[in-house]
């Protein structure tokens, strides 16, 4: 079952339990897989796309729930963070940092890499290993950037 179908069975079983905080979170996952798929004219989306309509909401739930919460209003961080959650259980765990710290240090040593200066290239090299998992881009630049200045 794909991604897709996933997240349509899970939507219907959230109608038929009227469970609204799941439903409403779904149906603007839907909302926007179907967008998706009337701008590119497909019938189905890969997972991959799925999956990064995925994290982009998730995102920005997470983000939004910040704002919420300097504004001090617990009550909608609250709503976003439960959003968040469940849009939290269709993505899979977060690469380790240990695993992109090995994966760095390993396209460090094969790439020849001396200094801050070959940064794009470990980069893409990272990324390129972890290719349709979820990994935060900013942890591995980071991770990049530290193990690139200390040589």
């Amino acid at each position: 079952m794909t991604l897709q179908e996933t997240i349509s069975t899970d939507l219907k079983t959230a109608l038929k339990a009227k469970d609204e905080i799941v439903l409403g979170t779904l149906r603007l996952i839907k909302a926007e897989i179907q967008y998706e798929l009337t701008k590119t004219g497909a019938s189905e989306l890969s997972d991959t796309a799925v999956m990064q309509i995925l994290k982009t909401n998730y995102k920005r739930r997470k983000d939004t729930a910040l704002e919420y919460d300097k504004a001090n209003r617990p009550d909608l961080s609250s709503k976003e963070i439960e959003e968040a959650e469940i849009i939290s259980r269709y993505i899979p765990k977060e690469v380790s940092e240990e695993e992109i710290g090995k994966a760095t240090e390993e396209a460090i040593l094969e790439l020849s890499a001396t200094g801050p200066q070959d940064m794009g290239k470990v980069m893409g090299k990272v990324m390129a290993k972890f290719k349709g998992q979820n990994i935060d881009g900013s942890k591995v630049s980071s991770l990049v950037k530290q193990a690139l200045s200390a040589r």
